[in-house]
């Protein structure tokens, strides 16, 4: 009867300190573009429907035509390529916290923030037909003309 009593007392106290241990957080799942499909059941941090710039890809790309004033020093250094921002695009549709994922040159980079600030609000992620706010990666062309490929991000749960 002792030798029991001890075992469940082991067994309880270990159990107490597994409690008390932090557990690391999962990884936040990345979304990328074409990547994105309808599942049976989807993942409780993925939305069901992307983040849309309005007009698509190539009104984004009209858009940073129209905007971007190619730095002088950039252009006369003959640098060309693409500034890498994520930001997030609220509930709202509106893009907040950009970052320099991929820097360019330092002009280049203040530049692209400056025309992100300016962008038009977006239609927003949604789950289960409610719009949630989702990260996005964009990269903003400088010096060429590629056609935009827009990286859907990590979703923001608050």
């Amino acid at each position: 009867m002792k030798h029991l009593f001890l075992f469940l007392l082991t067994v309880v106290a270990t159990h107490a300190a597994q409690a008390q241990q932090p557990t690391a957080p999962k990884a936040p799942v990345e979304l990328k573009a074409g990547r994105m499909q309808a599942q049976a059941r989807p993942a409780a941090n993925r939305p069901d429907v992307a983040p849309q710039y309005p007009g698509g890809a190539q009104a984004m790309g009209a858009f940073f035509q129209q905007q971007i004033q190619y730095p002088e020093a950039s252009r006369v250094k003959g640098i060309t390529g693409n500034v890498e921002v994520t930001a997030t695009v609220g509930a709202d549709g509106r893009l907040t916290n950009p970052v320099v994922a991929k820097s360019l040159a330092p002009d280049c980079d203040a530049e692209a923030l400056r025309v992100l600030a300016l962008m038009p609000a977006w239609k927003p992620a949604t789950r289960k037909g409610e719009p949630v706010p989702v990260q996005v990666r964009l990269p903003v062309p400088f010096g060429n003309s590629q056609i935009l490929k827009v990286e859907q991000g990590k979703p923001k749960f608050d």
